[in-house]
């Protein structure tokens, strides 16, 4: 391979080197089966193997026991925003939502057009830089379950803790920072994400649920929004993404062999570190966005002095093979995603320019 970029896209976003050329091995035989993945039956033998080692992979690196069960869905994080309250949210119930960016903003106003919600907690006012504390948490009584959005992908914020719900269930939006670190997934009743950060390609959404919780869940809801549908079929209800659970299953066991989500965790931690110093130590040339307690370790987010400076940043970025720094279209700036298979060498290389830049526009 004469040239591969450093990916630094918010998703679809950066795969394992190793994943890739495995795949690039298994496209079109595989192991022996004469076809390729994306030409098997999802009824097969060989795919029932597939998803059902995704599943024990990803409770393995999540540390839950099989009280829980992995589901494999589509339509993205985006159809979770009203598929949960469907769900979970019965006439004369309330849940709350804690308001924390754009994707938090979105799950909460789909959730209003379905059910009694509550705002327990909101960081708008300051253009989401942080992180509500414990004690800023105000939440209703009874609620159904609480909804949060562990990392913020546009604002470049992260929850550095599980908020204590009591006996309420705990539910979240883990897209852009599942598998990143180490937490314990035992405090959520139900979590999900799209793949196409940490996970796998684009096409497939992972849920994990707490089985005593789905029991709660509504029957009088259409089949396929329904989580019992996939949890009762083990998610072959209807044709799965099998080219996606795949390449995901792939990943999961990359994230093994790297030693899981300690070793993980650490890497990550070096490579934002590199990125934030840099930001720290130029005299207001970068200007981070996050409040530094509560920066995100995926999704560094910053500003330089100037709209035009930003754009010649991300310019010059690209010729170089730093690819998808540029900020959200909402918001501007810069942002650097920093998920699991984006190499070491990545972020270092990035901060370099970073440093370069700043002495060639002062």
């Amino acid at each position: 391979m004469s040239y591969r970029a450093y990916n630094f896209n918010p998703g679809p976003a950066t795969l394992p080197l190793t994943v890739l050329q495995e795949i690039q091995e298994e496209l079109l035989d595989y192991r022996g089966m004469g076809l390729s993945v994306m030409e098997m039956s999802h009824r097969s033998h060989e795919f029932e193997e597939i998803i059902g080692s995704a599943e024990a992979l990803m409770l393995e690196l999540l540390g839950l026991p099989t009280t829980y069960q992995v589901l494999f869905l589509q339509g993205g994080a985006s159809l979770q925003f009203a598929m949960l309250p469907l769900n979970f949210l019965p006439p004369g119930a309330t849940a709350d939502y804690i308001n924390t960016g754009s994707f938090a903003s979105k799950a909460l106003e789909e959730a209003k057009k379905l059910g009694d919600i509550h705002v327990a907690a909101s960081t708008k006012n300051d253009n989401f830089r942080s992180i509500p504390g414990q004690h800023d948490l105000k939440l209703s009584n009874a609620p159904a379950y609480i909804h949060i959005t562990t990392n913020n992908t546009i604002y470049g914020t992260q929850w550095k803790y599980i908020p204590d719900c009591g006996e309420t269930p705990l539910t979240a939006d883990m897209s852009s920072d599942i598998l990143s670190r180490k937490l314990d997934m035992t405090k959520f009743s139900l979590a999900y994400a799209g793949a196409q950060k940490n996970l796998g390609p684009a096409g497939v959404t992972v849920v994990i649920i707490k089985k005593s919780f789905l029991e709660n869940a509504l029957d009088n809801i259409p089949t396929m929004i329904s989580y019992k549908t996939y949890a009762k079929t083990r998610s072959l209800h209807n044709t799965p993404p099998t080219f996606s659970v795949y390449v995901l299953k792939l990943v999961l066991a990359w994230v093994k062999e790297k030693g899981g989500l300690a070793v993980i965790e650490e890497q990550n931690k070096k490579k934002a570190a590199l990125i934030y110093d840099v930001i720290d130590t130029s005299e207001g040339f970068y200007r981070g966005h996050a409040a530094k307690k509560d920066r995100s370790d995926m999704n560094v987010t910053f500003r330089l002095p100037s709209e035009s400076l930003e754009k010649a940043f991300a310019d010059e970025a690209a010729q170089k093979g730093l690819i998808g720094l540029k900020g959200h279209r909402s918001v501007g700036g810069i942002r650097a995603s920093l998920y699991n298979a984006l190499p070491l060498e990545g972020a270092e290389t990035l901060a370099e320019f970073m440093k370069d830049f700043m002495d060639g526009k002062r």
